[in-house]
């Protein structure tokens, strides 16, 4: 690193080292769902609940193997500390119904884990099955629908207990469905009492918080269900808070005029920990790979300003089938940490001085000098300490193993 690049920095009152070694304890939960299109190993290519992976770029990973394989192609890119984000779809020895999941049916994804140093996170697949009747789960009015993800969830629970067991390392389960209506509802309340109904059956189950932590995941639409969404932000966030667990917010499942970044200190104040599903939306939820822009900027910028990375999880969920899938899990990774380690060389002690003085003009002239500051000769210094190539070299790489890998699965 420069020297120079320091101390313009010093003079900011920011310690680069410092800034580098807070971002090395941040963990990032990658999605093992980018990697084949959201499909999983159960045989099924058709996605339902209001999820579309477009495209069909070559060398999409088709069992635990492949993926597991571009799993560790990808991480030989993305420095920091890494988990890995699963849903029960992806169960990698001796197949079972849904309902019935247990510790067995993950054993390799433990044993993968383990070698590479890694967690695990976990989240039912609330989406794709025949068991959704008229897109409704958690929410149907069919008892035994209810009933049959009512098991599913408490099993993903108890996967996640032994995910957390055997790492060493605090595991999220994440509960999101797609429940809704396409047209305007005749009785919105009804399937907001039965799915709270079903969330209290599935946290009958006391499972330990000190190995995992329970989260609920809202959504603004989906295609499909445009018009009412049964499990809505305002729903979840309430009972989040009454029952002591996590309110996921998902940076794509908002209306697009919303800033999930702005949520982020109000939530601060009332919950223990925060989670998050980032993803960029273009208009709905698209699920497009992260780029380095102001709305991530702002999410990253909350979390440092006010001290949260260490009560946050921090996963990423997109899915792009039109370009390098390896490739994508790298991009919008390095783009996350990008984002933070920018957050983590901004003077935010000298803006919130300027606020509080009612100097606002000094805030906006401070926001726009930081811009201009040479964060990337610090990012470049962090990959090396890493032990990760830089911008030209990974990609260089990915373009090979796609050559002598992906280019040969025939898909």
């Amino acid at each position: 690193m420069r020297k120079e690049t320091k101390l313009k920095y010093q003079e900011l009152g920011i310690n680069v080292n410092e800034a580098i070694k807070t971002l090395k304890k941040v963990k990032i939960s990658l999605h093992c769902w980018q990697l084949d299109d959201v499909s999983g190993f159960e045989g099924k290519e058709l996605l339902t609940g209001g999820i579309q992976a477009t495209g069909n770029y070559l060398g999409k990973a088709r069992n635990f193997e492949e993926l597991t394989a571009d799993l560790d192609e990808a991480l030989k890119y993305i420095p920091g500390k890494k988990k890995i984000n699963l849903h029960a779809i992806y169960q990698s020895d001796a197949l079972v119904d849904r309902r019935d999941i247990s510790r067995r049916q993950f054993k390799r994804w433990v044993d993968f884990a383990k070698e590479r140093k890694l967690g695990l996170d976990f989240n039912p697949t609330i989406f794709s099955s025949s068991k959704m009747v008229d897109g409704m789960s958690l929410s149907s009015i069919d008892d035994s629908i209810r009933e049959y993800w009512i098991m599913h969830c408490i099993n993903s629970i108890k996967v996640s207990e032994y995910f957390a067991q055997e790492l060493k390392q605090k595991s999220l389960c994440n509960i999101w469905i797609p429940d809704g209506l396409k047209e305007c509802p005749a009785d919105r309340e009804g399937p907001r009492k039965r799915l709270k109904a079903s969330l209290d059956e599935i946290l009958k189950y006391k499972y330990n918080r000190r190995l995992v932590d329970v989260a609920v995941e809202s959504k603004v639409f989906g295609i499909g269900v445009e018009s009412y969404t049964v499990g809505s932000h305002e729903f979840y966030m309430n009972y989040a808070a009454k029952n002591n667990i996590l309110c996921l917010l998902d940076t794509g499942h908002f209306h697009p005029t919303e800033s999930v970044a702005d949520k982020i200190s109000s939530m601060l104040l009332f919950y223990p920990r925060l989670a998050f599903h980032v993803s960029r939306p273009v208009r709905w939820d698209s699920d497009h790979v992260l780029k380095l822009n102001d709305d991530l900027q702002d999410v990253a910028d909350e979390l440092v300003k006010c001290h949260a990375l260490e009560r946050s999880y921090i996963g990423l969920d997109y899915f792009d089938a039109s370009i390098n899938r390896v490739a994508a899990l790298v991009i919008g990774a390095r783009n996350m940490e990008k984002a933070l380690l920018k957050a983590l060389l901004t003077p935010w002690n000298q803006l919130k001085e300027a606020q509080d003085k009612y100097d606002h003009t000094r805030v906006l002239a401070l926001q726009e000098e930081i811009k201009t500051l040479p964060w990337t000769d610090v990012w470049e210094q962090y990959c090396r300490e890493e032990g990760v190539l830089d911008e030209k070299g990974w990609y260089e790489a990915i373009k090979k193993y796609e050559t002598q890998v992906l280019s040969k699965r025939g898909n």
